[in-house]
């Protein structure tokens, strides 16, 4: 049987693409927002540009410039890493001139140019708090935008709480920053609100505004998963119309979190969308963990401990009898939905209280040792005693080896 009658994919197939799915990297800036992070050290920021940049991520957004001289420091170093890489840079902006004025002189700077992602709050219930006229809003866009296009500043318009906006007001918003000169617009579900269907119906508004509008307007989509959504809707705004994705590695952010990266990159590559070498993906989410000080769960999806481990008597059978074969590619496949070799990574085989002959066996054969019926069975019965995968040491002894 051939490999490709191995797998019935009941999966509808996405819709195809016209033109590159971009990736903006907010790990830096909103994933430094998530109330339990620290900030990584400049040289981890560092590192992890360049792990982006490995990855085929286009643009990340390293900072925000109004939040003092040692952030300002941040952006141009970081800056002047990414000339000699793909990536470019990118920062965020109230839309008020005082916050933008200093990206200017960074630009001079760095002699590289910085996207200003220049955002304002657009939901009724966020201009009620603030006492905001909606007029007055209006009139601090143009200004922004019309700043940033006399001084050469590329420009991205963000409207915060998009998918909590009234649709009048966010064509009105966008209308004003695309005549100022906005090159891309962000539609933002900043409270993890939406629901898919609510993506493919904000998204599409927008997109639909810029074919009335008759310009070249790139759309950014910039989500988070306070309702478990983010990816999902991530996905569902690429199939609606936005060509750029915002994410953070391992979905770090402000309270929830955001859509996270590595996923969306994984899904994307699935789905043979991209097909960028993700390779160093588990890299760069290790890297990222370790520098804002937020380890993720061992059974995380992919890159968790537990991703591609099983000490499961069926699932390993399975497995082990694939692995016999000498064929890598059905083992990785036989139990898995994500082949782990795509990833860099491997099937690992356990044991423990619902372990089979056959897991013993694997894992005495791996390091070397005899899997005689006596040392078999003289694991099986510790495991089945004991209510969690055993050590290696346990095995081991338990072996008599």
């Amino acid at each position: 049987m051939e490999r490709k009658d191995l797998i019935h994919d009941w999966n509808a197939p996405r819709p195809v693409f016209e033109g590159t799915v971009m990736f903006d990297d907010e790990t830096l800036r909103d994933g430094l927002q998530s109330p339990s992070v620290k900030e990584p050290t400049l040289d981890e920021k560092v590192r992890l540009v360049h792990l982006m940049d490995a990855l085929g991520i286009h643009t990340a957004d390293i900072g925000l410039p109004g939040a003092g001289a040692r952030a300002r420091d941040h952006i141009l170093t970081l800056c002047g890493e990414m000339r000699d890489l793909a990536i470019t840079p990118n920062v965020a902006c109230r839309t008020v001139i005082s916050d933008i004025e200093p990206v200017v002189n960074m630009v001079q700077q760095s002699g590289a140019p910085i996207e200003v992602c220049a955002f304002i709050g657009s939901s009724p219930i966020r201009q009620f708090a603030e006492s905001w006229d909606f007029n007055a809003m209006l009139a601090m866009v143009r200004e922004a935008i019309e700043f940033c296009t006399r001084e050469g500043l590329p420009v991205m318009f963000v409207t915060e709480d998009t998918t909590r906006a009234q649709p009048q007001q966010v064509r009105d918003l966008y209308t004003a920053a695309i005549d100022a000169g906005a090159a891309r617009v962000c539609v933002c579900d900043t409270c993890g609100h939406a629901t898919p269907d609510g993506v493919q119906r904000v998204v599409g508004a927008v997109a639909g505004l810029i074919d009335e509008l008759g310009v070249e307007v790139g759309i950014d989509w910039h989500g988070h998963r306070d309702r478990g959504l983010g990816l999902i809707n991530t996905l569902t705004a690429m199939e609606a119309g936005a060509s750029r994705l915002h994410a953070t590695a391992l979905g770090v952010g402000e309270r929830s979190g955001n859509a996270e990266m590595d996923l969306l990159l994984v899904n994307l590559r699935l789905d043979e969308i991209i097909d960028n070498d993700l390779t160093a993906l588990g890299e760069y989410c290790r890297l990222a963990a370790e520098a804002v000080g937020m380890p993720f769960p061992r059974n995380y999806p992919v890159f968790g401990q537990d991703a591609f481990e099983t000490g499961t008597g069926v699932h390993a059978s399975a497995v082990v009898k694939a692995l016999r074969k000498g064929d890598t590619w059905l083992a990785n496949r036989v139990y898995s939905g994500v082949p782990a070799d795509l990833f860099g990574l491997e099937q690992v085989i356990q044991v423990g209280p619902m372990s089979g002959k056959s897991n013993v066996a694997w894992y005495l054969e791996k390091r070397g040792h005899q899997p005689t019926e006596g040392a078999v069975n003289a694991v099986l019965e510790l495991a089945k005693a004991t209510p969690r995968m055993l050590t290696e040491k346990e095995i081991l002894s338990a072996a008599g080896v």
